[in-house]
């Protein structure tokens, strides 16, 4: 099977590494570009639509996660089948076992060949069957293709922002209650409760934390206060967005067929990222 594929390693021994022991486990696989950051990435996968991105989980400055999340919202589905993702990681045993036992898939640095054999099979048994998927005309078959790919992004996300990191996973905690966060453009902090946060929002080194009537910023990177979130009571929609789910009012979806929130209590309309457009099926 004749395949394409975009590496993104920022460390160019190691990709070289990684493309050499491709072309011994797939030789019928075409590297078409090797990206050294999140951004060229991007880029570089836009252009190309290649069937197979290899990313790096850590890069200079948007990280193989970013990436990916940036590539899910951009992808051009009309023009070609959203890729396969692999994660590329450093070994480590709580990143191995998060990985494995969400039965998707990672590549180890250093390569280890045996194991890249095991992901080039499943590569090519996805692929498989996303061209006989791609065979049958009817629109939905197409969807559910969509569809299938998307939830295995999200598993394969989740899994690296969890357990990626070098990092044993931190204990479980009990959900916030209170939040304490400096007024914007002030130095005042104020203890924020939980039940008064209609969103928050990833902004450079802040987060936005948003109630009917006031804008507040927390220091906290998203990943660790989804954490200490309760994920029934809030949402991801977006990779930078999380947004109480009984603010919800309305649901558009624009002309682009992009999906957009209402809250009950904000001006603003909320972007859905294609990843999470899955939680408002019925629009």
């Amino acid at each position: 099977m004749n395949s394409t594929a975009l590496i993104a390693e920022d460390e160019p021994l190691l990709a070289q590494a990684l493309k050499s022991e491709l072309a011994a486990a797939w030789p019928q696989l075409q590297v078409l570009a090797t990206a050294g950051d999140g951004r060229s990435a991007v880029r570089e996968a836009l252009r190309l639509l290649p069937q197979v991105l290899f990313f790096d989980i850590r890069m200079p400055g948007l990280d193989g996660l970013g990436a990916a999340a940036e590539l899910a919202d951009r992808w051009p589905v009309d023009e070609a089948p959203m890729p396969q993702l692999v994660f590329v990681t450093a070994y480590d045993e709580y990143a191995a076992r998060a990985f494995e036992t969400q039965a998707i898939d990672y590549v180890l640095k250093p390569v280890q060949p045996e194991r890249l054999r095991k992901t080039v099979l499943r590569l090519q048994q996805a692929l498989a069957a996303q061209q006989q998927q791609q065979a049958k005309p009817a629109p939905a078959a197409a969807d559910e293709a969509l569809e299938r790919t998307l939830a295995q992004w999200r598993e394969l996300l989740a899994a690296a922002a969890g357990n990626g990191a070098s990092a044993p996973p931190a204990a479980s905690t009990a959900p916030l209650k209170m939040i304490a966060a400096s007024e914007a453009g002030g130095s005042t902090v104020r203890m924020v409760p939980i039940d008064e946060v209609l969103y928050f929002e990833a902004a450079d080194k802040y987060i936005r934390v948003l109630t009917a009537t006031n804008e507040y910023l927390i220091r906290t990177p998203l990943k660790q206060l989804l954490a200490q979130l309760d994920p029934e009571i809030f949402w991801q929609v977006h990779r930078a967005v999380v947004v109480r789910s009984s603010a919800i009012e309305a649901v558009h979806r624009d002309e682009a067929g992009k999906l957009h929130l209402d809250l009950r209590g904000r001006p603003e309309k909320i972007p859905v990222s294609r990843l999470y457009g899955h939680l408002f099926r019925a629009m």
